[in-house]
């Protein structure tokens, strides 16, 4: 305990003075709040499409925690002189490690039986949970805020982080802040707090990545390395503790000058009406946020305005509507102050914790979207746990009567309950035994969607990089006669192939060049092509020798151009497109670009003879660059699949900008998106209108297609293809263009 001297009064007992304005009122107003909060970030967590920036509810979160931490703190101190660190603690640990617990305790228990795949990874996140420090071991290892992929019952327990390391550090910077001099000069503390909050948003205005966010290899601009590990920008500034007290710090500077009891005496006491006004202004600006910020935009960048002013912007209106609620002359206390709302707020810590582990035994991964149905049960489900949990574990605990309630179960004259209390206790006693012990030994996994896609990076090519050899001209063997009989040489060498050296040895065969046609092997000696003469060349070994196309007949007409297939979403009427000749020297006959969908199925692709340049987190317009260097090499041959879109939006210009690009090369299949995803729909509209304004493309419509392939064709995210999807995807591709 730390203990201050009273100031002296020769008249007033400073204890009587400050009795009443160093109380701190309940006010079921701030409740209120917190169920407006919590309720934006479950419906963010469920569906970030139905409210994009819900996730603004934790910030509230953490201004109101800002302002009533302070204000006990301050209240304590004009009390009694005295700031006791053991007394805080431990009221905080009685009321949030509970709870806690129990969570760590059921998705331990879940995940070993039901994902015991996940086991491995979760022992991470179970020990930086317990240790309340989730934030920093998700940025460490790479699955922040936005990793999809992972099943993940606990990466929501990084806002509960920044909130401990809160309470852990705070009371002692109140400790030396009030020093000697009591809460009398406090309020001039309150402005360097603001100053410090304005700091924290200016730099992560000026931190944060506007462009593309790929995976490190791709954007290596968007993160910060420490040594060969990356950190991603977005998200150290979304999760990080430093970044995200700016919130804190406004919460806690407003409880320096603005105290209940004071103002209710001072001369703002009268201005109710005002504050109420403010307060509707505020919570309008506040929910028009939420409905419009996003984390990450369909575009695939951070939301300049979140990180440009927004966070900031949101504590202030959190600031706003707490100076309505906590005022003694408004109403907002009373209207926000609700049962329905109370109810919810007192139960949000709660709430919060277990809604998203629910959210994830029902939807699998972290990346998928609940239905309005799923949403609804899960809800149902969250209520009944946290109710349980309330009634049962954290307020007996806050009260101190959970033991003295178990020991009246075991003392219970009716033998059911008394036997039902020891079963039940030994059961998940040795269910958390079990499950501990399995989570102490898991072998650490990836998600097998992260394993078949680095796995599939081994069938794929970079076409963009400068030394990429895909062996083309294609080797043709053509028989040479060793010595001709009438000193000529006959091949047989279309009119149609461009002139390529030939070097002769002691060999009777000589490998002719073509990047476009594949010759019969040999000719009979002595006999002559119809229609097809080459000049008398000699011939001496080891020397080169021109071919020279045929004179005598002239040049058949070039090949028809390919029927054109519109837009492919019924496999029963497709005819194959062909491979018309195409090409330079360096021109790969049949390439495939696109995303993590693609890559999947590389493997596949490449034994049809495809080519594929798949990545990854890979963007429409970010890739254009590649696809113009890739032509610019000469590598766009006679058929290039484009399977773009799935990571977020693109315009009509970049679509057109692609086409550009690609308008020589006959044969261009485009592939539209399939996920649940916002922008897929548009892009999908863009890509089907191809065909009528460019006469070289067909769209493969993977929308339709991918819902009818035969049996289990996809991994839980419902969009990468497992080894059954990634056959037909690949039979798809190679159907259309006759491979």
């Amino acid at each position: 305990m730390t203990t201050f001297a009273a100031p002296a009064s020769p008249r007033v007992d400073p204890r009587e003075y400050h009795a009443n304005i160093s109380r701190v009122p309940y006010l079921p107003g701030l409740d209120g709040m917190r169920a407006l909060a919590v309720v934006a970030v479950m419906i963010y967590h469920a569906n970030s499409t139905w409210l994009p920036g819900g996730f603004l509810g934790v910030e509230m979160f953490f201004v109101i925690s800002g302002y009533l931490i302070t204000l006990l703190i301050i209240a304590e101190r004009e009390r009694t002189y005295t700031v006791s660190l053991t007394a805080f603690w431990k009221r905080r640990a009685r009321r949030l490690l509970p709870a806690l617990f129990v969570l760590l305790a059921g998705v331990t228990i879940y995940t070993v039986v039901f994902e015991p795949d996940a086991v491995g990874q979760l022992r991470g996140d179970v020990i930086a949970s317990a240790l309340y420090g989730a934030n920093w071991y998700q940025l460490f290892v790479g699955l922040g805020y936005t990793a999809a992929f992972d099943f993940a019952p606990l990466r929501h327990l990084w806002s509960l982080a920044v909130e401990e390391q809160f309470y852990l550090v705070w009371p002692l910077v109140m400790i030396a802040l009030l020093g000697r001099r009591g809460t009398r000069r406090i309020a001039n503390v309150s402005r360097w707090l603001f100053v410090a909050a304005v700091a924290i948003a200016i730099f992560t205005a000026l931190a944060y990545h506007p462009g593309f966010i790929g995976e490190p290899e791709q954007t290596p601009e968007a993160y910060w390395w420490i040594g060969d590990r990356p950190i991603s920008k977005l998200d150290f500034l979304y999760i990080g503790s430093f970044s995200r007290a700016s919130g804190i710090l406004l919460g806690a500077a407003f409880a320096m000058v603005w105290r209940p009891f004071a103002v209710a005496r001072g001369p703002l006491g009268r201005r109710g009406p005002v504050f109420d006004v403010v307060a509707l202004v505020s919570l309008a600006g506040f929910a028009w946020m939420c409905w419009n910020l996003y984390l990450v935009t369909p575009e695939g960048t951070a939301d300049g305005r979140l990180f440009q002013g927004g966070l900031f912007l949101s504590s202030v209106l959190t600031v706003f509507v707490i100076a309505a609620v906590s005022h003694p002359r408004a109403r907002t206390n009373r209207v926000l102050g609700n049962r329905v709302l109370v109810w919810i707020g007192v139960r949000s810590y709660g709430l919060y914790l277990f809604h998203w582990p629910v959210y994830q035994a029902i939807r699998g991964l972290a990346g998928n979207k609940l239905t309005v149905m799923e949403f609804v049960v899960a809800m149902a489900i969250t209520a009944v746990i946290t109710e349980a949990s309330f009634r049962l574990v954290e307020t007996p605990i806050r009260k101190g009567t959970f033991l003295a309630g178990v020991r009246s179960l075991r003392r219970s004259t009716h033998p059911g309950r008394r036997n039902a209390t020891v079963v039940g206790f030994a059961a998940v006693g040795a269910l958390t035994v079990f499950a501990g012990a399995t989570l102490a030994t898991a072998e650490v996994k990836q998600n097998e969607i992260a394993d078949d896609l680095a796995a599939a990076q081994d069938d794929t090519v970079s076409l963009s990089d400068v030394g990429f050899d895909a062996d083309v001209p294609v080797p043709i063997t053509v028989a040479v006669p060793l010595d001709p009989p009438d000193g000529r040489v006959d091949d047989l060498v279309p009119a149609t192939t461009e002139a390529a050296p030939v070097t002769t040895s002691a060999m009777t065969e000589t490998t002719v060049v073509s990047s476009a046609t594949t010759l019969p092997a040999t000719t009979e000696p002595g006999t002559t092509p119809p229609a097809t003469t080459v000049p008398v060349v000699p011939v001496v070994p080891g020397t080169t020798v021109p071919v020279v196309p045929a004179t005598t007949a002239p040049p058949p007409p070039p090949p028809p151009a390919p029927t054109q297939l519109g837009v492919v979403s019924d496999l029963s009427t497709v005819t194959p497109l062909g491979i018309p000749p195409a090409g330079g020297p360096n021109a790969v006959p049949i390439i495939a670009l696109g995303d993590s969908v693609m890559l999947g199925a590389a493997g596949e692709l490449a034994a049809k003879g495809v080519f594929v340049d798949a990545a990854t987190s890979r963007q429409f317009t970010a890739y254009l660059p590649e696809v113009q260097a890739i032509k610019d090499l000469g590598r766009l041959g006679s058929v290039v699949v484009v399977h773009l879109g799935t990571n977020g939006s693109f315009s009509q210009s970049s679509l057109d900008s692609m086409m550009a690009i690609l308008a020589d090369v006959p044969v261009v299949i485009f592939v539209t998106g399939k996920a649940d995803r916002s922008w897929v729909g548009g892009n999908n509209e863009m890509i089907r209108a191809l065909p009528s304004v460019y006469p070289n493309v067909t769209v493969i419509d993977w929308e339709v297609l991918g819902r009818q392939c035969p049996g289990d064709c996809f991994y839980d995210d419902n969009i990468h293809l497992n080894q059954n999807g990634q056959n037909y995807y690949a039979d798809i591709v190679g159907r259309v263009i006759g491979i």
